[in-house]
């Protein structure tokens, strides 16, 4: 026996049922020195944890890399004092996730007015940048540094573990941080970047200009001092499929 109802009641009946469709992902760009996005992402978890602190100019696509073994508040610190300093400027506001070492609590002060933790505070007003966080649940609002974190696993993490790990060595933070730096130089700010058609180092001198100024006389940081291996990663092979390094990995495996 069918259904006898009518349509009207028919889909008043299935519409809680029905799954909503996702809000789509709206690529945007930003002007010159307006914004950069910065985020934690985890390398390696254990007793050997690796994390690493990134910093993407949302104009140029221009990123710095710092290596640690946790994400704190001191971590999300220095990472932004050495990317400043190493971009030669500050941009106007830098956009976060939702991480209890950067936002103490939402709307605190009314829709969008955040309580910060009060070092980020102290941070924010010492270098004057203005501080923003990513929609709850919407992290790809800071698209471009979560592409950029992937792009850093595939074409520096990889490479640089499976050519140790042929050596009977284990990447650790001294020196992932001692080769971050010529990779970045050499690799990423020099290749053609997939959205914006132009290398990132092309776009940074533009950007540079517009950087509001240090707030005193800083120098580029100086990658950590690792262990003396030579040119231990072949910067010029690095367009090598992720295959041949995962069969290094796996050879002492």
């Amino acid at each position: 026996m069918g259904y006898s109802g009518g349509v009207s009641r028919l889909k008043a009946y299935i519409r809680p049922f029905k799954r909503k469709a996702e809000e789509p992902v709206v690529r945007f760009e930003t002007l010159p020195g307006k914004q950069i996005q910065v985020d934690f992402t985890t390398i390696r978890r254990g007793r050997q944890p690796l994390k690493a602190f990134v910093a993407t100019l949302g104009f140029s696509r221009a990123s710095f890399v710092r290596f640690s073994e946790r994400e704190d508040s001191e971590g999300w610190l220095t990472g932004l004092r050495e990317a400043f300093a190493y971009f030669g400027g500050v941009p106007e506001q830098a956009l976060f996730d939702n991480a209890g070492t950067i936002i103490t609590e939402r709307d605190a002060f009314g829709e969008g007015q955040h309580r910060w933790h009060p070092r980020l505070a102290a941070l924010a007003d010492e270098f004057g940048f203005i501080p923003k966080v990513c929609r709850p649940y919407r992290a790809q609002t800071k698209g471009k540094v979560e592409r950029f974190n992937g792009y850093l696993k595939g074409s520096f993490i990889t490479p640089l573990a499976a050519t140790l790990k042929s050596a009977g060595l284990t990447l650790d933070v001294v020196t992932a941080n001692a080769h971050i730096g010529q990779w970045l130089d050499e690799v990423a700010h020099q290749r053609i970047h997939g959205t914006t058609g132009v290398q990132p180092a092309v776009r940074l001198a533009q950007e540079q200009q517009v950087l509001l100024p240090l707030p005193t006389q800083s120098l580029r940081p100086q990658p950590a001092q690792g262990l003396r291996l030579g040119r231990v990663l072949p910067y010029e092979s690095l367009q090598h499929p992720l295959s041949v390094y995962e069969q290094l990995l796996e050879v002492r495996a």
